[in-house]
């Protein structure tokens, strides 16, 4: 899978809390607990990325996640009615995630985790599906990876050697 990683210093982030972990370490003296925080950032311009931070307590889980997260940013190429440019199956473990494109007006229909991807990369119009794992980790990564390999028309057209008219028809 191959992603340009981005600056994400030239953007305005927003951050959101997928998930919280508590995280059990059973040693002589007792029970460890620390915690995984599972963030996304976007800026609601077709840029988003997920990180996962640890640490002892959440407010530090949740800061180093998001700082893994802004190293992490990809782009999502989006169509004029701010939905997708084609359907895509994105893959990330064993979850997969169906990202289908609409029209609009139909809005953000997808579960949990993929919802908060799509709101962050700025997805007004787009149905979703998650198949196999219901891990909410995997099924952020695979809807990134999902939104990082969708093409342009520009793109295909300019791969094939075509005008982007003939590659629309």
């Amino acid at each position: 899978m191959k992603r340009t990683i981005i600056d994400a210093s030239q953007f305005e982030l927003t951050e959101k809390v997928v998930a919280i972990k508590r995280v059990t370490k059973v040693v002589k003296g007792g029970r460890n607990f620390r915690f995984t925080a599972l963030v996304v950032v976007g800026d609601g311009n077709g840029h988003v990325g997920a990180g996962l931070g640890k640490a002892a307590e959440i407010p530090e889980a949740i800061r180093k996640g998001k700082e893994d997260a802004s190293k992490n940013l990809v782009s999502v190429a989006l169509d004029e009615n701010s939905s997708i440019t084609h359907d895509f199956i994105g893959k990330f473990g064993s979850a997969s995630v169906l990202l289908k494109r609409a029209p609009e007006g139909t809005g953000v229909i997808a579960g949990g985790p993929a919802r908060s991807v799509c709101e962050l990369a700025g997805i007004k119009n787009i149905r979703t599906k998650s198949l196999g794992s219901n891990n909410k980790q995997n099924v952020v990564l695979a809807t990134i990876a999902g939104l990082s390999q969708l093409k342009t028309p520009e793109e295909v057209a300019k791969n094939r050697g075509k005008s982007v008219e003939e590659v629309m028809a």
